[in-house]
This record gives structure tokens, sequence and C-alpha cells, in this order.
């Protein structure tokens, strides 16, 4: 995509940004030629860095994962249940917490989100196009508005009732659709979706669940499609009487949801027993995720 050419000086309108010194991480991209240079840096969070690489005649973006001692967002066992990795050495170690099993633990969790990308791509979910993973390093597409400039987040657009509700009935779309790939998000909010040139587009995923192999899915389903409700619903009231999730958790369950499948936003629950455990976690969800969101809102700041 093309990169912006505002703020820079007039000597410069005639050629391409001036590389920064290569980052240690990136050097390995470097090294194998999948990227040329290192243009600047886009953002850097509790969880990655981002950066801004040219590959040949295209400008692309580079994530490259913090150590989880760096981060912030935990690997809870929620996420991780039912994760498969390579063999059952490594499950062992990850079981007992040894050095070894740390290691492959963080890179289980790296490759999540790259394994979640090419899955939901192929689905058609609006999700950035990875191209490599390296030594760390996410290399995918970058996701840029009108002007060729990186899009930016959700929480940094204001939007008339009519384009809030468009985004969010797209973005809906988009959570069928990763539900009909087996894809939950499980961390989906104003803050990790960009609002690219065509439209909203998913990213961050290292923290996406099986749909049927986690025990945790329909919570952090729920909750996902929730966060859009809140956050549209603010400049679309209508949408807070809502409820969207648990209907398409019922038809996914039924086998009656397809990417197609027409939503009403109403669902009546059925009454059954009250699991407190359930409860209880919804409640230590709720604290973490608020926690979670203070934490997005001072990067964002």
């Amino acid at each position: 995509m093309r990169q912006s050419r505002k703020g820079l000086p007039s000597a410069c309108l005639n050629c391409d940004p001036c590389p920064m010194k290569a980052p240690k991480r990136l050097q390995s991209l470097i090294d194998e030629g999948l990227v040329d240079s290192v243009l600047r840096q886009l953002m850097s969070g509790k969880e990655a860095a981002v950066y801004v690489v040219r590959c040949g005649d295209d400008t692309r973006c580079a994530k490259v994962y913090k150590a989880a001692t760096e981060r912030s967002f935990r690997q809870a066992v929620d996420y991780t249940e039912n994760r498969k990795v390579k063999n059952t050495r490594q499950a062992r170690a990850m079981a007992k917490g040894t050095r070894f099993g740390r290691e492959a633990a963080e890179a289980a969790w790296q490759s999540a989100e790259v394994d979640a990308l090419y899955r939901l791509a192929a689905a058609g979910v609006r999700v950035p196009r990875p191209y490599n993973f390296l030594d760390g390093v996410l290399l995918m597409e970058l996701v840029a508005d009108a002007n060729g400039d990186a899009a930016p987040r959700l929480n940094d657009v204001q939007f008339t009732p009519e384009d809030a509700l468009r985004h969010h009935a797209t973005l809906l779309r988009e959570v069928v659709r990763m539900l009909c790939a087996g894809v939950v998000h499980g961390d989906l909010s104003e803050f990790n979706i960009l609002l690219a040139e065509d439209g909203p587009v998913i990213i961050d995923l290292p923290q996406a669940v099986d749909a049927a192999g986690n025990n945790h899915a329909q919570r952090m389903l729920l909750r996902d499609v929730e966060n859009l409700r809140n956050f549209f619903g603010q400049f679309a009231p209508a949408l807070l009487a809502t409820q969207h999730g648990a209907e398409m958790w019922d038809l996914y369950t039924r086998g009656l949801l397809h990417p197609d499948t027409p939503l009403s936003g109403e669902f009546k629950s059925r009454q059954g027993p009250v699991d407190l455990g359930s409860v209880l976690r919804e409640i230590d969800d709720a604290r973490d995720e608020e926690h979670a969101r203070q934490l997005r809102q001072q990067e964002a700041g």
C-alpha cells in the first residue's frame, strides 16, 4: 500500500521515507531477504511492537512479540485450554512449568495468532493478510486508510448513528464468519479493530480460542459481541437493547449458523439451574477486562 508523504520536507517528496536502524529482533528477517528496510515504528503496546517495513515494492508491517514477562495480557488457562502443541514432550513440559515448557508455551501463544490469521483469511474474514512468521516476528499486511496512512483504531474515531449501525452490522457478520470457521477472538473491542479505507479490519488474535474445543468459548463470544454493542451503542443507542451474541451462539450450537444467516438481535434465554462457578468466572473476567481496557486507554492516550 502507498506510504503517506504527509509531514515530509519538500526535499523528500520524490523519494522513499528514510529507513530507521533495524531493531535487533527484525535483523533475521532482513538476513533472510523477507524485509528490505524498516521505515518506522508504528506502535508499541504491552503485547508487541509493530513496525512499518519495506518488502520490495510493498509496504507491510512487522509485529514483534514481547516476552511474556513484559506483557499485560496474561496467558490465562481459559485461553490456552485445548490448544495443540507439537508433541507430548512439549505438553508435559508446559504442564510442569519448566523452562523448556515456558518457552514452548510462549511459542504456542505467538503461533496461535499466525494460525488464526491464515484460518480466518481463508474463510473470508476481514483480517490483515499474513505473509510470514519467523523468530517471534509476524510479517503481515499494513492496513491503511484512504490516504495510505496506517488505519486508525475504532476508539480513535467518532461515528454518526448511521455509520455506527453500518460498521456494527459489518463486524457482526465478521464475528459470524469467525464462529463458522471455528474461531472466537476472545478479546474483541474497539481497541483491536482498525478502520481501513473499505471498512473495519479485525486484528490482534494471539488469544483466539477454538469455538468447539474450549469450554470458555461461549463466554468469550458473548463478551466480544457485547463489547461491539456497547461501543457502537454510544453513537446508536438502539443497539444497546440487542442480544446478537446469545442469538449467534444458540444458532451455532444447533448447527444452524452459516456466514449468511440473518440475525434479529433478539434472544429469549432458556431457564435452567444457575451455574455459580460460571457467574464467579464472569465477575473475574469482567474485572480483568476492565483492567486491560484501562491499560489500552493509557497506551492510546
